[in-house]
């Protein structure tokens, strides 16, 4: 227990990542995360409870429910500094309400075992209210209160500058996948040289969020960018990945989350951004949508797909629609 927590990360010989926190339980729970998320959720989770067991200091089976609430105080911060985005002081809202959640999903765990000291999650549901009548969950309020903020977005100008500071056809590639076609980060680097359909003018996206799959239209500016990174810049490789390093020792392998967030801040730095991150290029292309009333990625519909990808172009030039935008999980 002298250890507990260390967040050991290990690579089993098929490539894939488990997390281990120095104690048999949250191990087991960890274990059991692995199975059913995504490697994104796992590494959340472990280290959201590496955070929460080096504040309380304690075994798990002894944490009680002032012990959560002293943890919820210590990511608020004292209040010495403060952002000027929000006016708060400590982590993100956001942050706070996922460590909770990270926290309260190892005691749901940990109950329904039936095997441990844990009997009871430590971790509360909320506050009660004077609200009478409803439903258990409407008289309750949670610890945590999440803004629900509009996203940042781009605008067209911004777009424009910011791939013309790109300088290979692959990062032009990467980019448009996201500010045309709408997808995260993990799905543009999860995209393998089989799932792209140029003749349909489609992408296979079998690593979403949460293990879904989907199949999604493209414009014809991202084909061609890709078309020139396929021709003149991708060397031949073992790997299937469509997304490699170009140069340097690790030319050939598939590339990091790390190296797109590079490429981005450089092109950032050029075009003279101060903000262009991979999740404000997916919000950029689904506000646009949203504004000219095509459907999501989760809802494209068959009735309407044949004019997606036009209707994905055109969206980009369109003012930004007053008061709505496009939420996203």
């Amino acid at each position: 227990m002298s250890s507990f927590p260390c967040l050991v990360r290990t690579v089993s010989g098929v490539g894939e990542v488990r997390y281990a926190l120095g104690h048999r339980l949250v191990d087991r729970y960890l274990e059991f995360v692995a199975g059913r998320s995504r490697p994104n959720t796992l590494r959340a989770v472990a280290f959201d409870l590496k955070v929460f067991f080096a504040v309380v200091a304690k075994d798990p089976a002894e944490v009680t429910a002032a012990d959560v609430f002293d943890f919820l105080a210590e990511q608020r911060g004292d209040g010495s500094v403060v952002r000027l985005v929000d006016r708060e002081s400590g982590l993100s809202a956001r942050t706070i309400a996922r460590r909770l959640s990270s926290v309260s999903g190892l005691y749901a765990y940990l109950t329904a075992r039936g095997d441990t000291p844990v009997q009871v999650s430590p971790v509360p549901r909320g506050l009660a209210t004077r609200r009478q009548g409803g439903s258990r969950k409407s008289r309750l309020v949670p610890l945590v209160r999440v803004p629900r903020t509009l996203p940042r977005i781009l605008a067209p100008e911004e777009v424009d500058r910011l791939v013309a500071a790109l300088r290979t056809h692959r990062d032009r590639a990467m980019v448009l996948a996201m500010v045309l076609a709408g997808l995260r980060r993990c799905e543009v680097l999860g995209l393998r040289l089989a799932d792209v359909r140029p003749g349909d003018r489609r992408l296979f996206v079998a690593e979403g969020k949460g293990g879904h799959q989907r199949v999604i239209p493209v414009a014809d500016g991202f084909l061609r960018a890709l078309g020139g990174y396929l021709h003149d810049e991708r060397p031949a490789t073992a790997t299937d990945r469509l997304f490699v390093v170009l140069k340097g020792p690790r030319r050939g392998l598939p590339l990091s989350a790390e190296g797109l967030d590079e490429i981005l801040a450089g092109a950032r730095r050029r075009a003279g951004l101060d903000h262009a991150t991979c999740h404000e290029l997916r919000h950029t292309c689904l506000t646009r949508l949203q504004g000219r009333g095509v459907a999501s990625d989760a809802t494209f519909c068959s009735s309407r797909e044949h004019a997606l990808p036009a209707a994905q172009r055109a969206a980009l030039r369109c003012p930004r629609p007053a008061g709505r935008a496009a939420r996203l999980r």
